[in-house]
């Protein structure tokens, strides 16, 4: 019989979850006796053209599984099987530990390009052997994030939930990005473990498969509030306003099932709200509330709400769970510090700022951003709060930092609001928010 197939990487495989060049490069660096300090820092040199920032996210996730990153025995035995490895660089490995620094930004803090979401300062053959786990951790939760304040900010208020499960892409994004979502300030999921996990509520309705099961749509609406006293119905399965003019029925005979809501998945969205609106307003069902789907994202959202839509909540699916007009992000780990020295990379369009370094986001006197600056990591920036917190220290997780995730939502939702309005906008183009390079950092950086 065939082993069942994994469906999540454990503990165990964690370390195999890598480039093979990884490896290769820290067997060399092993053979070559090199294990002098390095610093690798974590960014990207541009946002994607339908963002004016991003979310950073997934920054403390990964620092809590480098922090317990092992080759173990089945690890070693897997990788000896390769052939490419000589038996006392596995021994070596076996007894691999990640005993360096990591400096990160605090889950849900808006980034710019070149700004570093994480530093790892630790022996150059520790340090090489993360950036592929690393950007993997933190590209995903941050590309979700980012979708989904977006259309945190086009609702203007009304809670958005995630419906996106089904679509995304695999198991592990679809419940990490849970995680994402709560960050960026939605206010529910439909997927069950994802929400239990994250601490997101669960939401949903019901599929249109229920509706057709039945032989009559008032059948259908009767049972289910009979089962779910006070649930949310779906009334478009074949003529919308039809479906609203049944709850209706429904209400004025049961009035005791509390209908809460109803939901358009489909058509005219913005002109069958009005018409849903008029409908439940002159029936006296003022408390019933419309929650619309159907392929939304920010855009149609925006649209909506301009041209005075009556929709409360919004339902959004693949276009937040694949983040579909921008999947990803140019995110990058380079070294930039070995043996105490600055490494610059010079290829064309390529080019990284150079040593160890911190980023500091200044306040004007109203309390408001004002611009960053990209420092060396000794430099003081005047007006400036030092956002790159150390999450690992000597190997360990510092306890202190990792609690300041359970504050992303309340940073994200306070930090939207003390950036300029340009920042905010939905449309395409580039905000005139500064990033400036400290004196020290910008001195070091013309040398090269």
């Amino acid at each position: 019989m065939n082993e069942p197939i994994p469906l999540q990487v454990d503990d165990t495989e964690l370390a195999l979850l890598t480039d093979l060049y990884q490896l290769t490069m820290t067997q060399a660096y092993w053979k070559e006796d090199m294990h002098a300090p390095a610093t690798f820092s974590l960014f990207f040199r541009r946002l994607p053209p339908t963002r004016r920032f991003m979310l950073a996210c997934g920054q403390q996730h990964a620092a809590a599984l480098l922090s317990r990153l092992r080759f173990g025995d089945e690890a070693i035995k897997r990788l000896a099987g390769t052939e490419l490895f000589e038996d006392g660089f596995l021994d070596w490995l076996a007894d691999w530990r990640f005993e360096g620094d990591i400096h990160a930004l605090p889950e849900g803090t808006p980034v710019f390009a070149n700004e570093p979401l994480l530093e790892v300062d630790a022996p150059i053959s520790q340090a090489q052997l993360l950036e592929s786990l690393v950007m993997n951790l933190v590209q995903v939760e941050t590309v979700l994030a980012s979708k989904a304040v977006r259309l945190v900010m086009a609702a203007r208020g009304r809670p958005v939930v995630d419906f996106g499960m089904r679509r995304m892409h695999g198991v592990d994004a679809a419940v990490r990005g849970v995680r994402a979502y709560r960050t960026a300030g939605l206010a529910g999921t439909s997927n069950v473990l994802g929400g239990l996990r994250h601490d997101l509520a669960l939401n949903g309705t019901m599929a249109h498969s229920y509706i057709l099961a039945h032989d009559d749509e008032d059948d259908a609406f009767r049972a289910f509030a009979r089962h779910y006293p006070g649930t949310t119905l779906l009334v478009d399965t074949h003529d919308t306003l039809d479906g609203v003019r049944k709850v209706i029925d429904l209400m004025h005979k049961a009035p005791e099932l509390g209908v809460k809501a109803i939901r358009l998945d489909s058509g005219d969205l913005g002109e069958l709200a009005k018409g849903a609106r008029a409908l439940l307003d002159e029936a006296g069902l003022e408390e019933i509330t419309i929650v619309a789907s159907s392929g939304l994202d920010e855009v149609q959202i925006d649209a909506l709400l301009e041209d005075g839509a009556p929709i409360d909540a919004f339902g959004v699916g693949t276009q937040m769970g694949v983040s579909a007009d921008a999947p990803v992000i140019d995110l990058s780990y380079k070294l930039v510090e070995y043996a105490g020295e600055p490494r610059v990379k010079h290829s064309p369009g390529k080019i990284n700022l150079p040593c160890r370094k911190q980023l500091y986001r200044r306040l004007d006197d109203q309390g408001q951003y004002a611009g960053d600056v990209i420092a060396l990591r000794d430099e003081s920036i005047e007006d400036g709060e030092a956002l790159l917190r150390p999450l690992v220290q000597a190997g360990q997780l510092n306890d202190d930092e990792m609690a300041r995730a359970s504050e992303a939502r309340e940073r994200v939702a306070d930090a939207l609001a003390r950036f300029p309005d340009d920042v905010r906008h939905l449309e395409e183009g580039e905000s005139d928010y500064p990033v400036e390079l400290g004196p020290g950092l910008e001195r070091l950086q013309s040398s090269f």
